[in-house]
């Protein structure tokens, strides 16, 4: 455990003597304006203590890391019919792009792109106005970190909300296919309220550990899905879950993972921990710079990868 804590302490001095920290996402203002110096790292353990450095306690915008958790609660209403609308394959394109969206007729590549994670905002919408359906999801991440002050940033979703045309778009698209069946503007004021989720590394480590305990979450002693399905999440975390950079994130660092435009990266090691990180600055890819190379750091030190030491 000490080893563990001086990783992370290490990681974060490296980090905060970086140069090239990226640029943060200039296209939701909000995001905009957040300072790019901070950096935070924690990491939860299934016996449920939380090691952390760094601005670990500093909430954000988790952006499509909250793509994770909205499968996951999709999966549980629908099971598998979801693939239906949704596939399973990497996109290899931008998260935003439409062409791919058009060349294979409404049906989003995988569900951690934006037109994918748009569609299963639509099914967790069905039977609920859109307040409700942005409760359900806030209340299941509040019971997956265990902790009620989780919430939703007003300003950010305003911003995402002035400026989400091209997020309309992707979602009229598909709506002329019948991929979403709601009314646009319903439908895209629920993926915007749950990419407006601010949390801070703690919670957000803890909120993923169900993923790395066989979908048990050790916090509360429930199973949140089975373990068969806690598997298949990873999976489609690998492959699909740093949009066109997954291939080199799976390179690099080795982990089933998932990342946001605010910054946030949640990475899990299966069996060993549940981690997320946090640092503004995006790559070219719209993956935290220096968030991507803390856990590249992190799993090449603690022996973590899934492909082995």
């Amino acid at each position: 455990m000490d080893r563990l804590q001086q990783v992370l302490d290490e990681i974060a001095e490296e980090a905060a003597a970086a140069d090239d920290r990226g640029q943060v996402a200039h296209y939701i203002p909000e995001l905009a304006k957040v300072d790019p110096q901070q950096f935070g790292i924690a990491v939860a353990l299934p016996d449920g203590r939380v090691l952390s450095a760094g601005d670990a306690a500093t909430a954000f915008s988790i952006q499509s890391v909250s793509k994770v958790f909205t499968l996951s609660l999709a999966l549980g209403k629908l099971g598998d019919s979801l693939w239906s609308r949704v596939g399973r394959e990497p996109s290899g394109n931008p998260f935003n792009s439409i062409v791919q969206l058009e060349q294979e007729k409404g049906r989003p590549r995988n569900p951690f792109i934006n037109a994918g994670a748009i569609a299963v905002a639509d099914l967790i919408l069905s039977g609920h106005e859109p307040r409700e359906a942005i409760g359900e999801i806030v209340r299941f991440i509040r019971y997956l970190a265990d902790d009620d002050t989780v919430r939703i940033d007003e300003r950010v979703a305003a911003s995402e909300t002035a400026h989400g045309d091209r997020n309309a778009s992707l979602a009229h698209f598909m709506r002329s296919f019948g991929t979403v069946t709601h009314a646009v503007d319903h439908v895209l004021g629920v993926y915007f309220h749950q990419c407006a989720i601010a949390m801070n590394c703690l919670q957000l480590a803890r909120a993923g550990l169900f993923l790395a305990c066989q979908g048990r979450n050790p916090l509360t002693a429930s199973q949140v899905v089975t373990a068969h399905r806690a598997r298949r999440i990873n999976a489609i975390m690998l492959m699909c879950g740093h949009y066109d950079g997954s291939g080199e994130f799976a390179y690099r660092v080795g982990l089933p993972g998932k990342s946001g435009v605010g910054g946030g990266i949640l990475a899990i090691a299966p069996g060993t921990a549940s981690i997320a990180v946090w640092s503004p600055g995006l790559d070219p890819v719209g993956n935290s710079k220096l968030g991507s190379a803390a856990l590249e750091q992190l799993t090449k030190r603690m022996e973590w990868s899934v492909f082995g030491a």
